[in-house]
């Protein structure tokens, strides 16, 4: 797990105003420009002449993009652990990673004193966070073990689609015919790797699993980009006002609620009996966590288009892992649906970096 500093909990405060400052004499002394007697106001220690001291540190150029790096990267190794379990369900391995990330996130919480409940005017997001982002999880889980590993990641990215069109109705962001393009793009490369039979026959060539279950993974994928979708735009809402480490604390406790109804309902209840299986399920608690963090702390530090550009990795990631690990070489219609996807969502990154830099 990534070593606790104070540098996330720095990164919320707001820089010193320029026009205050509560102990000159120190300032002062570590050299540094100081305030002095100001005549208007006849007193000895006006502010109207101090430097901004306390100004915060500006990120490390290309940080963001770093972390969202490592975020796909731990990602993909947790979609690998998903794929490999066996004989337990989808829903039950979310539950497990949640209460691994929460024994993790607990003690985390309290070393940075940033309380579990968090502002009062940022609760009802932090909820709908943790409710969403963990039916994402759910839904994306379930994608793994009903079709491709490739597939399902493919298929998932179609969450920056998602994304322009709930900025537009909740951020008030602009939609665009940019944006209707890129949906274009997106919709072309989700067809190319489902091969509807009223479209392609009957002909599935290269699937490793039979059409249906191939067709319930594709609609937990998209379903799973959907949710996300909400997620990102929640986190764009609340930005730095909360700490990342609550927002994860609020998806792995509203997650595991989630998982114990459904699991109970289902009556899927099962231990894993293997005990490379027990290893994958930590594994894929730890990855998953480390994923939240990386992304969460690159979305809040990062331009929204750079991060979705780096996002891409994942596929990337993916693909190597399928081929290496799992020795499932993708078909050429997955390839052609993710460069449709990966080409979108390349393009509507660059796209809001272009309009960024105006």
């Amino acid at each position: 797990m990534r070593p606790l500093d104070s540098a996330g909990a720095a990164e919320l405060q707001e820089p010193a105003s320029p026009g205050v400052s509560e102990e000159p004499p120190a300032a002062e002394e570590a050299g540094t420009a100081g305030p002095g007697w100001c005549w208007p106001c006849r007193s000895s220690w006006c502010g109207s002449r101090v430097e901004p001291a306390g100004k915060k540190k500006a990120p490390c150029p290309g940080l963001g993009l770093f972390y969202t790096l490592l975020s796909a990267f731990f990602f993909s190794l947790g979609s690998l652990c998903v794929k490999k379990v066996q004989d337990i369900h989808a829903v039950e391995i979310s539950a497990f990673r949640c209460v691994f990330q929460m024994l993790v996130v607990t003690p985390c919480l309290i070393y940075r004193k940033s309380g579990f409940i968090g502002p009062k005017d940022q609760r009802i997001f932090l909820f709908l966070r943790g409710a969403l982002g963990s039916t994402a999880m759910i839904l994306l889980y379930y994608a793994f073990q009903t079709t491709s590993l490739a597939d399902a990641t493919v298929i998932s990215f179609s969450c920056p689609v998602f994304t322009s069109i709930f900025a537009w109705i909740f951020l008030k962001e602009k939609y665009t015919l940019w944006d209707a393009l890129f949906t274009t793009f997106t919709i072309t490369g989700v067809v190319l790797i489902v091969r509807p039979p009223f479209l392609f026959g009957s002909n599935t060539m290269g699937m490793a699993e039979n059409y249906s279950d191939h067709l319930k993974g594709t609609f937990a994928s998209i379903g799973h980009a959907v949710f996300a979708a909400f997620t990102i735009v929640l986190l764009r809402k609340m930005g730095k006002s909360v700490d990342y480490f609550l927002t994860i604390w609020y998806y792995v406790v509203l997650g595991l609620i989630e998982c114990v109804i459904v699991l109970s309902i289902l009556g899927e209840w099962s231990l894993p009996h293997c005990g490379l299986d027990r290893l994958f399920l930590i594994l894929v608690g730890l990855f998953g966590l480390g994923g939240q963090v990386f992304l969460t702390k690159a979305i809040q530090i990062e331009k929204a288009g750079l991060v979705a550009l780096m996002r891409t990795m994942d596929v990337v990631f993916t693909f190597i892992f399928q081929i290496v690990f799992l020795k499932d070489v993708p078909t050429w219609w997955t390839v052609g649906g993710a460069l449709c996807v990966v080409a979108s969502t390349t393009g509507a990154a660059i796209r809001k970096l272009c309009l960024s830099s105006k």
